[in-house]
């Protein structure tokens, strides 16, 4: 190999190399990148208090909302025509995916029912719980305040006639300031709805 054959190829492994340098630094970085948004969640109950339906299985679709509730951003609304979004925070989830997964956990954790689960999952089901959530937000017009709507369906799976329905509401002060303290008060308000829902459905079928 001449002298110029062998700087071309000392220049080229040095280039490579360069190259692969760059590369992992740039890979560090995009690794240790911070969240832009706190990510919150809501709580499942421990237990709802209600009769027992041991001989009765049911269905926990996924609630309708409309498009302005159903994403991973928090609504905040500051009059009724008005809606924004809680900065630096979002949902873990798709809200609705959320809220089914919260029903069906309290459901469970009641221990009163036969069986409770989402579509898919093969139950031979008695009755499904149709939900849509009307309001899931901070209403700030007046004092800082969480407002959770949710309306719910009882329908017979065997014949699709609709045994009973009913909308739940709970409101609950936000009690300080910041994100974690407006998710506090949603979650609270969710609680209260969720407890309603399943009692309102143990007592019902």
């Amino acid at each position: 190999m001449t002298v110029s054959g062998m700087e071309l190829l000392r220049n080229g492994t040095a280039a490579r190399a360069a190259l692969i340098a760059v590369l992992a630094a740039t890979l560090v970085a995009c690794g240790t990148k911070a969240a832009k948004n706190d990510t919150f969640s809501l709580s499942a109950l421990a237990s709802v208090e209600g009769p027992s339906a041991k001989n009765r299985q049911i269905l926990v679709p996924q609630p309708s909302a409309l498009k302005a509730l159903d994403g991973d951003q928090i609504v905040i609304r500051p009059s009724p025509s008005e809606i924004q979004y809680l900065g630096q925070a979002q949902w873990s989830d798709s809200l609705s995916k959320i809220v089914q997964a919260k029903l069906v956990q309290a459901f469970e954790n009641s221990g009163r029912l036969g069986g409770v689960g989402m579509p898919g999952q093969g139950l031979a089901i008695d009755y499904q719980i149709v939900t849509d959530i009307r309001s899931f937000e901070v209403q700030t017009s007046g004092a800082d305040t969480a407002v959770v709507e949710i309306s719910a369906k009882l329908l017979n799976d065997r014949n699709g006639t609709v045994r009973a329905q009913k909308v739940f509401r709970a409101a609950v002060p936000v009690g300080g300031s910041g994100n974690p303290a407006f998710v506090k008060a949603l979650d609270a308000a969710f609680a209260r709805v969720t407890a309603d829902i399943v009692g309102w459905t143990l007592s019902t079928i």
